[in-house]
């Protein structure tokens, strides 16, 4: 560890522990061509990312006590393209799992969306305008468990139907959760979700609203996303989209849960803007 002053973003010696074996396999199996071994500890890296995520400044503006924009940005970059950001949240989530007496991967799972105003220097081409939320930008499509933890995550414009949505994200989870056999959806998925999920081998139910409810009313197990999505709001680089990639938004929301799970399996807190 630096001898800086810490920041409640950086991970603790435990948290590291976790973290730590997947990076230094992949430092190991990426060596510089020249030999030298970075100027910069892979844990300063990761802490510069997850105080990124969670305050929500520009590359420009991270603190001069960690590593450069330029540094982070390369790592940052790298994991999200080789997969290293989702093996990371994946053994996460496969712990924390099974220290609540569950299987590694879920058979059911959540399915909703959430649309957020993408920054001015998003590409036009990866945003769209949510028609019936009013709100220009992207779609953040999340499956999560009956934990809330994150099982996939998909990025969509947010002109995009929940039909996409829903679409894509079966496809990713049949992709690698062979155990998922049943998925709880909201009103806004309509039947041509639930006959794809049946081509996949997952019954998909749709959640009807009680008509005679006023106001919010939390529904049984799909309650369990919203609050995911709450949770997701403290990082405050995902309040808006700045990400010129719907990869980067992606990486997001997995270094974020990151964080989330590594607390959760520790023990460990970070104040919230409510905390007094």
């Amino acid at each position: 560890m630096s001898d800086r002053m810490p920041y409640s973003s950086d991970v603790c010696d435990e948290q590291w522990a976790l973290i730590e074996p997947v990076i230094t396999a992949w430092k190991a199996g990426h060596p510089s061509a020249s030999g030298h071994r970075g100027k910069y500890t892979m844990r300063e890296i990761v802490n510069a990312v997850l105080y990124q995520n969670r305050s929500g400044c520009q590359w420009d503006l991270l603190p001069h006590d960690l590593p450069p924009a330029g540094a982070v940005k390369y790592y940052f970059y790298k994991w999200r393209d080789d997969g290293t950001d989702q093996t990371i949240h994946d053994l996460l989530r496969w712990q924390l799992r099974e220290k609540k007496r569950r299987l590694a991967d879920p058979s059911l799972i959540i399915l909703d969306t959430q649309s957020v105003h993408a920054s001015v220097g998003v590409p036009a081409t990866t945003t769209g305008k949510d028609a019936a939320k009013k709100v220009p930008g992207r779609k953040r499509c999340l499956a999560v468990d009956v934990l809330g933890l994150v099982i996939d995550c998909v990025v969509l414009p947010a002109c995009a139907h929940e039909n996409a949505a829903g679409i894509a994200l079966l496809d990713s989870v049949a992709g690698q959760c062979d155990t998922v056999t049943k998925a709880l959806v909201g009103q806004g998925f309509k039947k041509k979700v639930a006959d794809h999920g049946k081509n996949l081998g997952i019954d998909v139910e749709i959640v009807e609203r009680n008509p005679a409810d006023k106001g919010f009313i939390p529904q049984a197990k799909r309650w369990i996303v919203e609050q995911t999505n709450g949770i997701l709001m403290f990082y405050r680089r995902l309040v808006r989209d700045y990400e010129h990639r719907p990869a980067s938004s992606r990486s997001r929301v997995l270094w974020a849960m990151t964080s989330v799970m590594s607390r959760r399996l520790t023990g460990r807190t970070i104040a919230s803007w409510r905390t007094a």
